[in-house]
């Protein structure tokens, strides 16, 4: 009796250890996850990298090698929202050692979720849809929990955009619809307005637009998730030619990147791509150019700025990775093999960003060349209007168009009077005698006396046409 009593005591007390443990690690997974989460959506990177530093030496005490496992994933994440595909490769074969064998149904699940979107980024959509595939069946082994409802939302959402860009628009909607229809944030609606906007279907779009404005304005929104919905507005507004209301969604966008300064700023590119053809649509080049130009240096910032981030972070987390009192040794042949990764991976891949930077920046540089010439035809068309009417505005704009020539009429002659350089002007358009005649309301012959007059002042030679002189001036 007492012999049976205590092994039943010592099952209890084996029982209950078992229990503290796995509550012990679900308290990890939990928080870990989240709050790597909310540094990833701040784009507080190097922050982050810290935080999976001091989990995973936590995990090192504990014995929990899922929760090293975590730890690696979490890189792999970060790394591929920097856009260092081939680290990210490195951290998934470490994550893939502890999580694709885990007992734990969710760990599994989490692996190929990360996996599929590092495909979906590489372009690879079948492989992205497999890895998503396994991803479901794994959670479903899974115990009920809060982060295994998070992860399923999101697991429809990653498989909607998946299926959107393979061409599969019927799959695709019932995947956002899904995930939207669990998750029901500004970020999930967000989603399936995003997809009928790629449709061009901006009534359907206007629906979600409107949901998630409201939840983003009664809830509380993460940053990130709030500049992705002011986004998706703008492009919305764009698409229905609602130019008053794009432009204020889209400076709302930009508003909450300066306000917070995050280095996660993956759409900002984009908002400034918007606004650029937005304004373009408005006739108000000198902004398009604007625009058009901050695009082109926010996304040689991205592609430089991130990479040097994110290679300094990486370098600072082997750094941590060396042997102590609390590490295992064998850590260090880790250790190692990530130093020696990180320097050969990073050469390689600047090589490419360079050659991608190039390829990108040739395109950018037709585009705004074109916006170049597509402003001073709209500048030129308003300068003309204005000396059809007469207006004394025309010297001013004229000179805002044409400021070297005007300035080679002062070096000939230093006391041209704005009266006589605006008949110059006239004559640089090529207006015929009559046409200035009618414009400022004068006789021909009043006109005639005053391109005599100016040939004098110009020292124009009596051989010389008149148009022939002004058109080899500095324009």
């Amino acid at each position: 009796m007492v012999c049976a009593l205590s092994i039943g005591l010592l099952l209890c007390a084996v029982s209950c250890n078992k229990n503290i443990q796995d509550k012990e690690k679900d308290n990890f997974d939990t928080a870990l996850i989240k709050k790597s989460s909310d540094l990833q959506l701040s784009g507080e990177y190097e922050a982050l990298i810290e935080l999976n530093i001091d989990y995973l030496k936590k995990a090192a005490k504990m014995g929990y090698k899922e929760g090293i496992g975590l730890c690696y994933l979490n890189m792999a994440e970060v790394n591929i929202s920097a856009g260092n595909y081939e680290k990210a490769l490195f951290f998934f074969d470490k994550a893939e050692k502890d999580l694709k064998n885990s007992e734990n149904g969710f760990h599994k699940a989490v692996f190929y979720d990360d996996y599929s979107q590092y495909y979906s980024h590489l372009k690879l959509y079948d492989k992205a849809i497999e890895c998503n595939n396994n991803a479901f069946l794994y959670l479903k082994e899974a115990k009920d929990s809060e982060l295994k409802k998070k992860l399923l939302s999101r697991l429809y959402i990653n498989k909607g955009g998946s299926f959107a860009f393979k061409g599969w628009y019927g799959t695709s909607l019932k995947s956002f619809l899904k995930g939207n229809k669990l998750e029901n944030s500004a970020y999930s609606n967000c989603m399936v307005a995003q997809y009928y906007l790629f449709r061009h279907q901006p009534d359907s779009a206007g629906i979600y637009i409107a949901r998630s404005e409201e939840k983003m304005l009664n809830e509380k929104t993460s940053d990130a998730e709030s500049l992705w919905v002011y986004y998706t507005m703008g492009y919305y507004y764009n698409e229905i030619n609602n130019n008053d209301q794009a432009e204020k969604a889209l400076k709302k966008a930009l508003e909450i990147n300066i306000k917070t300064r995050r280095t996660y700023s993956s759409h900002i590119n984009n908002v400034y791509k918007s606004l650029a053809e937005l304004y373009k649509k408005k006739n108000d080049g000198g902004k398009a150019y604007y625009y058009l130009q901050k695009y082109m240096e926010e996304e040689g910032r991205l592609d430089v700025a991130r990479i040097n981030t994110m290679n300094k972070a990486t370098e600072n987390f082997i750094s941590e990775m060396k042997p102590e009192s609390d590490w295992h040794r064998s850590d260090l042949p880790l250790a190692i093999a990530l130093s020696i990764t990180a320097l050969t991976v990073s050469g390689i891949y600047v090589k490419k960003t360079i050659r991608a930077q190039r390829l990108k920046k040739r395109a950018l540089k037709e585009e705004t060349e074109e916006l170049k010439s597509h402003v001073k035809t709209k500048m030129l068309k308003e300068v003309t209007e204005l000396a059809k009417k007469n207006d004394s505005a025309f010297l001013m704009k004229f000179k805002e168009l044409y400021p070297d020539f005007i300035n080679a009429l002062l070096k000939i002659n230093p006391d041209l009077e704005n009266s006589e350089l605006a008949f110059c002007a006239m004559l640089k358009f090529h207006f015929s005698s009559k046409e200035i005649a009618d414009y400022t309301f004068v006789q021909h012959r009043s006109v005639q006396q005053k391109k005599y007059r100016i040939r004098k002042r110009l020292n124009i030679p009596g051989e010389e046409d008149i148009y022939d002189f002004f058109d080899k001036i500095n324009s």
